[in-house]
């Protein structure tokens, strides 16, 4: 299992939005990558700067407002409907989707929820309840 650091997640965040704007190739985690930094265009001017990203790595607050952590859910809960898992993601985040006719909106939405479930768990000191994830995303599509 793949286990990156800060360093390593802000490294690759800025060589994808470099390889972006210089049009190279990239591999298809690379290319999703890509799509989610383009729907961030406020994030772009971080982007451009590795090596500043780097340096700011450990500041009060930098990680609670984060393009890489925000860039990183995108990701992951891409990845999680893409292989099912927790099983029943992949719906729940469709059903979300349609009802808010937005992916962008609906991520952001499945984010609060992700969010919930892992401090939930580092709290109880348990492993995180992909059900009531799941559940918990689904009455977000169930609501106006």
């Amino acid at each position: 299992m793949f286990n990156p650091t800060q360093a390593d997640v802000r490294r690759f965040f800025c060589a994808v939005h470099a390889k972006t704007l210089q049009q190279q190739p990239m591999e298809a985690i690379e290319s999703l990558a890509s799509q989610w930094i383009a729907e961030h265009p406020e994030y772009h001017a971080e982007l451009n700067d590795v090596d500043a990203a780097l340096a700011r790595i450990g500041e009060p607050g930098t990680e609670r407002d984060s393009p890489f952590l925000h860039l990183s859910m995108h990701l992951s809960i891409s990845e999680q409907c893409s292989i099912d898992q927790p099983p029943g993601i992949r719906q729940a985040v469709e059903l979300l989707t349609a009802r808010r006719d937005d992916l962008h909106a609906a991520h952001h939405e499945v984010m609060e929820c992700l969010g919930t479930m892992l401090w939930e768990s580092q709290r109880a000191g348990r492993p995180p309840d992909g059900q009531a994830y799941i559940d918990q995303v689904r009455r977000r599509a169930t609501q106006d």
